[in-house]
C-alpha cells in the first residue's frame, strides 16, 4: 500500500515535469513565432539572428539584416512581447495567490481591491498630466494607488488582530466599489480629454519598451521566488488557518507575506499595462484541472502559462485585424465566456 503510493507520487510529479517542460517549450516557440508575427516582411532566420547576437553582443550575426529590421525587431517587437510574458506571469501567479489566500475560487487582486486602488492611482495622475503643469509618473501612481488599498483593506477586515478570508473580501469588494466611482468622478472631470482615461484603462502593451520589460521581471520574479519559497506553508494554510496554527504555521506573518507580494505584483502589472483581466482568473483554474492544487507545482507553471497566454492574447490584439483591439478587451471577451465553461464543468464533475 506504502509503496504504491509512492509510486503514484513519484508518477505525478514525473507528470507535472513534462507539462512544465511542455508549456515552457511551447512558450519559446510562441515568442519566436510572435516576433515574425507584423506588417514588415521578417524571416524566422533574421528573428533568431538579431536576438542572438544582440544576446551575446556580436553585431556580425544580424549585419547584413536592415537596420529597420533590427529595431523592429529589437525595439519594438520583442520589448512588447516580454513584457506580455512578465505581466502575463504576474497576474496568473497573484489569482493563485489570492484564491489560495481566501479559499476562495472566485478571488483575485480585483476582489480584494488592489486593482481599483491601483486603476485610481493612475488615473488621477493622468489626470493631473492632462490638467496641471506638473507631471506625475503613472507607474509611481499606481503602485502607491495599490498599497495604499491593501493598508485600507487590512485595516477594515482585521478583527481583534486576525483578518480572515471571508472579511478580506468584503472589505475588498467595499473599497474597490468606492474607488470604482472615484476613477468614473475623475473621468467625468477630464471632460473631451477622457479618451487618455479610458484608452489606459482598457489595458494595452503598445508601445511598452525594455525599461518597463526591466522593472516587471525584476519585481515579479522576486515575488514569485518569494511565494514559492513559502508555498508550502500556503498549502497548510488552505487547510484553515486552526489547522495551520496547529501545525506550527505563523499565520498572521506568512498571510502579510502573501497579501504584501500579491499586491506588489498586481501593482506593478497594472502600473504597466492597464486593466487585463480574467487571466488571474482562469489560469489558476486550467492548472488545478492538469496538475491539482499543489501551490509548490501551481506557482511555477502559472507563471508559465500565464506567460504564454497573455502574450497569445495581445499578438491577437494586434495582428487580428487591421485597428489594434485592447488586450484586455480582448481577454475579458475570450476570458469570460471560458470561465464560464470552466465553472460548468466543474459543478457537473463535482455532481
Amino acid at each position: 500500500m506504502k509503496e504504491s503510493l509512492i509510486n503514484e507520487l513519484k508518477s505525478k510529479k514525473y507528470g507535472n515535469k513534462i507539462v512544465g517542460v511542455f508549456i515552457f517549450i511551447l512558450l519559446i516557440v510562441t515568442l519566436i513565432l510572435c516576433v515574425n508575427l507584423g506588417r514588415a516582411e521578417i524571416t524566422y532566420v533574421d528573428v533568431v539572428k538579431v536576438i542572438g547576437g544582440k544576446i551575446i553582443k556580436n553585431p556580425e550575426m544580424y549585419s547584413e539584416i536592415k537596420n529597420s529590421y533590427v529595431k523592429i525587431i529589437w525595439d519594438v517587437r520583442l520589448p512588447r512581447i516580454l513584457t506580455a510574458i512578465v505581466v502575463g506571469a504576474g497576474l496568473a501567479v497573484s489569482g493563485i495567490v489570492f484564491q489560495s489566500l481566501l479559499m476562495n475560487p472566485l478571488a483575485d487582486s480585483y476582489t480584494m481591491g488592489v486593482s481599483s486602488g491601483a486603476a485610481l492611482g493612475a488615473t488621477l495622475a493622468i489626470y493631473i498630466n492632462l490638467f496641471y503643469d506638473i507631471y506625475v509618473p503613472i507607474t509611481i501612481s499606481s503602485f502607491i494607488g495599490a498599497f495604499v488599498t491593501l493598508f485600507i483593506v487590512i485595516f477594515i477586515a482585521r478583527t481583534k488582530g486576525y483578518i480572515s478570508g471571508s472579511n478580506l473580501i468584503i472589505a475588498g469588494i467595499i473599497v474597490s466599489s468606492i474607488f470604482s466611482a472615484g476613477i468614473k468622478f475623475i473621468k467625468s472631470l477630464a471632460g473631451e480629454n477622457v479618451s487618455a482615461i479610458v484608452n489606459w484603462l482598457m489595458g494595452s502593451l503598445a508601445a511598452r519598451s525594455w525599461v518597463h520589460v526591466k522593472i516587471g521581471f525584476f519585481t515579479i520574479s522576486i515575488c514569485i521566488i518569494i511565494c514559492w519559497y513559502y508555498a508550502k506553508d500556503l498549502n497548510l494554510l488552505c487547510l484553515g488557518e486552526r489547522e495551520a496554527r496547529s501545525l506550527g504555521i505563523d499565520t498572521k506573518k506568512v498571510k502579510k507575506i502573501f497579501l504584501i507580494c500579491g499586491s506588489l505584483i498586481t501593482a506593478v502589472c497594472v502600473s504597466i499595462s492597464g486593466i487585463i483581466g480574467f487571466v488571474g482568473l482562469v489560469v489558476p483554474h486550467m492548472l488545478r484541472f492538469t496538475v491539482g492544487s499543489d501551490n509548490r507545482v501551481l506557482l511555477p507553471l502559472g507563471a508559465l502559462l500565464g506567460g504564454e497566454l497573455l502574450l497569445l492574447a495581445d499578438t491577437g490584439s494586434r495582428a487580428l485585424m487591421n485597428v489594434e483591439i485592447p488586450v484586455g478587451v480582448l481577454t475579458t471577451l475570450l476570458g469570460g465566456p471560458f470561465f464560464i465553461y470552466i465553472f460548468i464543468t466543474r459543478n457537473k464533475s463535482l455532481n
